[in-house]
């Protein structure tokens, strides 16, 4: 049975150590509901764009955003229609991973279905969803040189039964999901199943695994955009575990792909952290008080008492001016009613501050 050759070294585990400390961070900042969704939505353009970008899709991210919408652009029929399908993967996972309150079992059904949704209207029917029967070469997009000959067609069906029964065996159980994801990523990449969206359907498998282990992390984040940020990189690593002098897959050694993979998700979490923290009541008010739901003018408000101490009437008025003045002293009594801030001076004089 197939198992994975790697160390764990010191750039791997502090890389697993900013993963863990930004995703406490993430799961337990007082974010208000609208904020949440915000910063999902965000995180699904971004992993549907840079997610086929990567591939050699030609739409940016506003027109991926336009196509979610149901919002016709100028584009090729294929771009769009990857984008579509590539959002319907993501929808995919999302009901698989919460249909299950055990232990999930991960399926060679659940690969086949991936790449289906992945190549739906791309790919011929007889090749969607099913593995290769012919071999297939992986070349240079400028040269055309060859840079890695995937497996035999026969033996793909071995190895991908092979690799699932090890990763729901009690080997990987004992694997920290981040390094299980990156050698699911890795190896499935390295088989290249089917004839076409392999690249697409490891990822995304990945993520599924991420995701049924806990990882979802608010599902705030996109692994996708650092990959496609330096493509170069990203392809060159796989290539140099790939072309190593050896016969057997689990000879591979992983090390160099793993911890180019826990870098990428922990300086992912690192940004969405800094974007959660400003948006969120400092930690000690927190403490104190708990999940308290703010409004976004709230939100605002408190944030620029954090920021600069204080507020006064002339300074909210120019912090929110699209809202009346009536308005905003009913979000300041609500938060003096919390216990978040409280009120100083005369009432022409006033100032607000955190408690």
């Amino acid at each position: 049975m197939y198992s994975p050759k790697f160390i764990i070294n010191s750039a791997i585990l502090r890389y697993i150590g900013k993963i863990e400390a930004a995703k406490e961070v993430i799961e337990n900042a007082p974010l208000v509901p609208a904020y949440e969704a915000k910063f999902r939505q965000e995180a699904i353009i971004r992993t549907v764009h840079h997610g086929t970008h990567i591939e050699g899709n030609q739409l940016n991210t506003g027109e991926v955003a336009a196509v979610l919408e149901g919002e016709g652009v100028p584009a090729r029929d294929r771009d769009v229609q990857e984008v579509l399908n590539y959002r319907n993967v993501l929808k995919y996972i999302d009901e698989r991973r919460t249909t299950n309150d055990k232990r999930y079992e991960f399926t060679e059904k659940e690969l086949l279905a991936i790449h289906k949704l992945t190549v739906d209207k791309v790919l011929a029917p007889d090749k969607s969803g099913k593995f290769r029967n012919t071999q297939v070469v992986v070349k240079n997009s400028k040269t055309g040189e060859i840079s890695f000959t995937p497996p035999k067609a026969g033996e793909v069906k071995g190895l991908v039964s092979d690799f699932i029964r090890w990763l729901n065996g009690e080997d990987a159980e004992d694997l920290h999901p981040v390094l299980k994801a990156g050698i699911v990523h890795y190896v499935l990449a390295f088989i290249h199943p089917f004839v076409d969206g392999n690249g697409r359907a490891s990822r995304a498998f990945a993520t599924l695994v991420l995701f049924s282990e806990g990882y979802d992390i608010k599902k705030f984040f996109s692994l996708e955009e650092y990959f496609d940020r330096d493509a170069k990189r990203y392809y060159k690593i796989l290539q140099s575990i790939s072309n190593q002098k050896v016969i057997s897959l689990s000879d591979r050694d992983l090390t160099g792909w793993l911890e180019y993979f826990c870098e990428g998700l922990a300086e992912e979490l690192a940004r969405v952290k800094e974007r959660v923290q400003k948006l969120s009541l400092d930690s000690k008010l927190k403490g104190r008080t708990g999940q308290i739901m703010l409004s976004e003018r709230q939100v605002k408000l408190v944030e620029y008492m954090e920021k600069f101490g204080s507020i006064s009437n002339r300074q909210w008025r120019s912090v929110l001016r699209d809202f009346s003045d009536d308005t905003i002293l009913r979000d300041l009594k609500d938060l003096q009613k919390k216990g978040l801030i409280k009120k100083k001076g005369s009432t022409k004089g006033a100032v607000y501050v955190l408690k």
